[in-house]
């Protein structure tokens, strides 16, 4: 197969790189971030299975590209926005991925594409698959992130580490708020930023939260073993849950 990824991101362009390895180990996969770099290379009348898009890349939006150069083959949208279901599915798509998807996600939408396009081929899923995904996700933990991209409408804004005070899960999206109090959405889950950066300098506190030791003042007993964590910048209040408490207590001794 020959496979196309169009994705700005690097740790999100990695992720997806991982799945598809999984299940198409021999796939010619070309990966490229830029609707610029994405016409001179459909222009070149390459063939193609299958396109992996997302939908805001860095020089523009994706629709721009296939208004330029009709895609030649099926599309599988994968993004952090759900407010382009229609356009999607005006153009070649067949399954429309919400950022951070699952690994059962991204192979419902890979079956689909099987059961549609490759009829003569067994849908199979490789037994260590699971396996394949979880060593791939611990190695990318080893080279801790710096910087998180954060889209903006002039352009993708590279927000530090050093300036995140904490992590915090709300529904869908994962927020990143700075030192200032503003907040930044993530296309990541929480599982995946707490992979990716410095367990030296971040710790989860809770299901929903991941603190910067930095940002901390001080904290103090809560309830049932449960701790009120207070930082400084932004002026907050975090609690720790039950079963992190002796974790956290470890690790800020450590600090």
């Amino acid at each position: 197969m020959t496979i196309l990824v169009l994705e700005d991101e690097q740790r999100a362009g990695e992720k997806l790189l991982g799945l598809l390895v999984a299940v198409c180990p021999d796939a010619d996969t070309t990966w490229l971030r830029s609707v610029r770099e994405s016409i001179a290379y459909l222009r070149d009348a390459v063939i193609l299975d299958l396109i992996f898009a997302d939908i805001e890349l860095l020089d523009g939006n994706v629709f721009s590209l296939f208004e330029s150069v009709t895609p030649p083959c099926p599309i599988v949208f994968c993004t952090a926005y759900d407010s382009f279901y229609v356009d999607a599915f005006r153009t070649n798509g067949i399954a429309y991925l919400l950022k951070p998807y699952t690994a059962e996600q991204f192979d419902e939408a890979w079956n689909k594409y099987l059961l549609l396009f490759e009829k003569e081929e067994t849908v199979t899923v490789p037994e260590s698959f699971v396996d394949t995904i979880r060593d791939l996700l611990q190695n990318e933990g080893k080279r801790y992130k710096t910087t998180f991209p954060v889209k903006r409408r002039d352009g993708v804004f590279l927000l530090k580490c050093a300036d995140i005070a904490y992590f915090q899960a709300q529904g869908d999206f994962v927020l990143a708020i700075d030192q200032t109090g503003t907040k930044h959405i993530l296309s990541y889950s929480l599982s995946e930023i707490e992979e990716a950066t410095d367990p030296d300098k971040f710790f989860r506190i809770n299901r929903s939260e991941i603190v910067n030791g930095s940002s901390i003042l001080k904290f103090a007993p809560y309830y049932k073993n449960r701790l009120a964590i207070t930082l400084a910048r932004p002026a907050t209040v975090l609690h720790t849950s039950n079963s992190r408490t002796p974790q956290f207590r470890s690790w800020i001794e450590a600090q």
